[in-house]
């Protein structure tokens, strides 16, 4: 249903509702279009019988309205109308009525509907005018039944082709979206066993590090508990002994800084110089790792009271 603004005092009226709201504003000399904006001098608003819709005026410039079937019916309906008006040999009274139909978008197209809808709407009840108006509507309708018909069926096969190739295209982009959602699903899954995979892998690492570490404490806490207080080796210790007897790295440790300057000597210098009187004593026969020599080398400077540690300098006490 089309509704205007009045351009004088705003009110919204109705097209049937213009002529009698002009005899009341007299100022009233352009009505607006409540959908589409358009403004109507005088009487132009009388050829303007249907607007646009709400999908048309919000739905964007790519929008595609449907045709309604109902719709494009009754539009042919009013044509016809304002066609049978065009007729020369028309009366003026049924001239008269045929424009006052022609001003409404909602004239029914049944005969019955017809004349309650004249004598309710536009208070025509003289039998012979509204009997005389529903012919001329009718005859022009027959004129063109033939060409409707053919046109309604043409329409209705591309309506059908259209919405055949609508369901293809929907069902495609469906099917599209589901295996692009199912494969980041997999991409996903992959993504997640990956990181397990890697995590594991990575606590097997770090458990093999404590592994590692762990043997090596034990390892040093059984070689300390193998020393006695004083940090020196039990006199039953037989694996460092070579055929002449066992090292002594008391001995030689006072033996080395006896030679040593009065300041003392070095801890690398005197550290180099036991451990190679040590190898040289054991030869072959010696069973310990290098970390086990520096620990026990260490021991026996710091523990012992004959020694005496100034920095990174070791000289004899007096």
């Amino acid at each position: 249903m089309v509704v205007f603004t009045c351009g004088s005092c705003g009110e919204s009226l109705k097209k049937a509702q213009v002529e009698k709201h002009v005899l009341k504003c007299r100022a009233c000399q352009v009505l607006s279009c409540i959908d589409c904006s358009k403004d109507f001098w005088g009487d132009d608003y009388k050829n303007h019988n249907k607007c646009i819709s709400e999908d048309q005026k919000y739905g964007g410039k790519d929008f595609q309205a449907k045709a309604n079937k109902g719709d494009v019916k009754q539009q042919q309906w009013i044509q016809r109308i304002q066609q049978a008006m065009e007729q020369p040999d028309v009366d003026p009274s049924v001239w008269k009525v045929l424009q006052m139909v022609s001003t409404h978008d909602n004239v029914p197209r049944k005969r019955a509907k017809f004349e309650n809808w004249m004598k309710n709407c536009l208070k025509i009840y003289t039998p012979f005018l509204v009997e005389k108006v529903w012919e001329i509507c009718s005859t022009a309708a027959d004129s063109n039944s033939n060409h409707q018909t053919a046109n309604e069926r043409k329409n209705d096969g591309a309506e059908t082709k259209e919405n055949k190739r609508d369901e293809r295209k929907n069902k495609k982009s469906k099917r599209k979206t589901s295996e692009e959602q199912n494969g980041e699903k997999t991409d996903e899954k992959q993504r997640r066993k990956k990181r397990k995979r890697e995590e594991k892998e990575q606590n097997g690492q770090n458990a093999d590090e404590k592994s590692s570490k762990k043997q090596k404490k034990r390892k040093q806490e059984a070689f300390d508990e193998s020393l006695n207080p004083e940090g020196e080796e039990p006199e039953n210790q037989e694996s460092e002994s070579n055929s002449t007897g066992k090292f002594n790295w008391k001995g030689t440790i006072k033996a080395v800084l006896r030679d040593a300057p009065e300041d003392g000597l070095a801890v690398k210098k005197l550290r180099k110089k036991v451990l190679a009187a040590y190898h040289s004593f054991t030869g072959d026969s010696n069973f310990r790792s290098e970390e086990e020599l520096l620990s026990l080398f260490n021991r026996k400077i710091n523990n012992n009271p004959k020694f005496k540690i100034l920095k990174d300098r070791v000289r004899l006490t007096k």
